[in-house]
């Protein structure tokens, strides 16, 4: 009789499906999404988690202040492997710019990371950036076409000038003029709102709409 019992029982746990996991969002940046210069809760990433919260959606953030496309590429494997994540947002490139790094490098750093998300079957979503004009016309139009050819070429999605609701407004930048304030940071999480949500399952939505 006991035997009977376990085999019904084993029968109806493996004939349950599985509860479904929470949709994973990796964060990978620079200090454009660590919250540089300003209170850490008010950083646009953490306002997106305050966003989706209870909603099964988890926001892993792994941006580093100050990391360039190299380090992205070298730490993403690792990061993947750990978080397993549904989407990525790849929000790198901004020091290689202002480093004045070769661009041929920044795109083979950015290329190899997409295709290490698209290879553990996870969604990339490819913040744009911009450099100052003083960088000089040929590097600036090399710079952000990055970017653009990035998108052209992969199935990714893409936001083209990720700061674009605060980089022209003296009163949202921060001092440096690099970085955005903490007034700001609603606003980016707004500019890239739609792209992020167009990812996410739709048995995720319903808490945050």
């Amino acid at each position: 009789m006991k035997s009977l019992v376990a085999f019904i029982i084993g029968f109806h746990l493996m004939s349950t499906p599985a509860l479904s996991d929470n949709f994973t969002t990796l964060i990978w940046g620079d200090s454009l999404s660590s919250g540089y210069g300003i209170p850490k809760d008010q950083a646009w990433t953490n306002l997106l988690s305050s966003r989706v919260k209870d909603s099964g959606i988890d926001i892993v953030n792994g941006s580093i202040p100050g990391e360039i496309t190299q380090g992205g590429k070298e730490r993403i494997h690792g990061m993947l492997s750990r978080h397993q994540p549904d989407l990525v947002v790849i929000g790198l490139g901004s020091n290689d710019g202002l480093q004045g790094l070769d661009t041929r490098e920044m795109y083979s750093n950015l290329e190899s990371m997409i295709n290490a998300c698209l290879q553990a079957d996870a969604e990339v979503l490819l913040l744009g950036m911009k450099i100052p004009p003083n960088y000089g016309a040929a590097y600036t139009r090399s710079f952000y076409s990055v970017f653009e050819v990035l998108a052209e070429k992969y199935p990714v999605g893409f936001v083209p000038f990720f700061l674009e609701p605060a980089a022209l407004d003296f009163d949202l930048m921060q001092d440096d003029g690099i970085h955005p304030t903490a007034e700001a940071q609603a606003l980016l999480l707004d500019h890239i709102w739609s792209s992020l949500t167009a990812y996410f399952p739709t048995e995720f939505t319903s808490s945050y709409n």
